[in-house]
């Protein structure tokens, strides 16, 4: 073993081939020490943890960890290490994420005594009951990050989520629900008279989300080039302030980078905004002095930002009223079809949609492809027995 360095406390190689270092950091109520452990692949990386913490505990800085437990830490990282870097709604997700699912199963636990036993039972715990696979695969990602994090501070020696295997088939998996061309004539005929109608139609004709054309501003569309930019989102976020459970509505960038995207202007959905734009200009005048006109394409009648909820009873309303039971995303599932159905590109379709990858569009959107394969297949054989008989003539 290699002579121990100054200020180094005491470090030796594992049998699985890491390096490992403890120092003393107190005595428990029986006089026994208390061990802090630091974990690398070599020697010199536990040197520099071991020294690192000998500094903080001089300064006072260093806190016993063999007490912390998940809630404690995933908190810490939460807020201390996450908490300058995420984006406010993904920042209001995680803390849902963890204050809902991860916590009322694992908060208890000491850190340092999580096993992948204890994740892969809350994973298939979750799935079990009907939680969707991408909402598992959301807290691991946490998780993991978490953990990763617990392990770069020497607080654990190892990454636990590594060890786990997250459900492979999503079993809450819906078949999705598509407007029948007859559905949609009656849905356009509902939609007639009711003042976000254009909203409705730029639904149907480009895909967008709600929360996409909710915060859609008249900066975004280039009514020369007939182009819309999209690049936000409007959407319900938790704050954390002194307030409980309060939320606010919150503009945020498109869920990434795929998101973000240019999409054509339709002729019907640029005739229709033109006299949307009309409406809101008689708006705000009858409003006078109460309009905020923050430059919202579709806002209320004072110009401030339409609740999505608010949104939501006016959409279901609607539905109602023309007999349909769907609910707002459908109308996209609607407009990807109907592209599918004319036998459009899926890459096209995966970049209108600003989807993350042509995975997701294909896996979604499957039972389209499949009738499209089987009517390439149909041509296939009438080519081929129309081929037949001409040899026999």
């Amino acid at each position: 073993m290699a002579r121990r360095g100054k200020g180094e406390g005491s470090i030796f190689k594992r049998k699985d081939g890491r390096w490992c270092g403890f120092i003393t950091v107190g005595h428990d109520e029986k006089g026994n020490q208390k061990k802090k452990f630091f974990y690398g692949k070599t020697r010199q990386e536990v040197a520099d943890k071991i020294r690192k913490a000998l500094n903080e505990i001089e300064q006072g800085f260093l806190v016993d960890s063999s007490d912390i437990t998940v809630a404690k830490w995933f908190k810490t990282w939460l807020w201390q290490y996450k908490k300058q870097t995420l984006k406010e709604s993904t920042f209001s997700d995680y803390e849902g994420i963890i204050r809902n699912h991860i916590n009322p199963t694992l908060g208890r636990i000491k850190l340092k005594d999580l096993r992948p036993e204890h994740l892969q039972t809350l994973y298939n715990e979750k799935f079990e009951s009907g939680l969707s696979l991408s909402k598992i695969k959301h807290i691991h990602t946490v998780i993991h990050s978490a953990l990763k994090q617990a392990v770069k501070n020497g607080i654990i020696p190892r990454n636990v989520s590594e060890a786990t295997n997250l459900p492979c088939k999503d079993k809450t998996k819906k078949e999705i629900r598509v407007l029948t061309p007859e559905e949609q004539q009656k849905f356009l005929e509902t939609i007639e008279n009711e003042r976000l109608k254009p909203l409705f139609i730029l639904a149907l004709t480009t895909g967008m989300r709600l929360g996409e054309l909710l915060a859609l501003r008249w900066e975004n569309i280039d009514f020369e080039n007939r182009i819309i930019v999209v690049a936000n989102s409007l959407r319900r976020i938790k704050t954390f302030n002194n307030e409980r459970n309060k939320t606010v509505l919150a503009i945020t960038d498109v869920k990434s980078e795929k998101s973000h995207r240019i999409i054509p202007l339709p002729e019907a959905a640029y005739y229709e905004l033109l006299e949307h734009r009309k409406r809101q200009e008689e708006e705000k005048k009858q409003a006078g002095s109460a309009y905020r006109d923050m430059g919202f394409v579709f806002a209320t009648r004072v110009g401030t930002p339409i609740d999505p909820r608010n949104f939501e009873r006016t959409f279901y309303r609607i539905i109602k009223k023309a007999g349909l039971d769907i609910n707002f995303h459908a109308l996209r599932h609607t407009f990807a079809t109907r592209l599918l159905e004319a036998n459009t590109h899926p890459k096209v379709v995966q970049e209108l949609l600003g989807h993350k990858d042509i995975t997701t569009t294909m896996n979604i959107y499957s039972h389209v492809l499949f009738e499209i394969k089987k009517e390439a297949i149909d041509k296939m054989n009438s080519i081929v027995i129309r081929k037949n008989k001409d040899d026999t003539l």
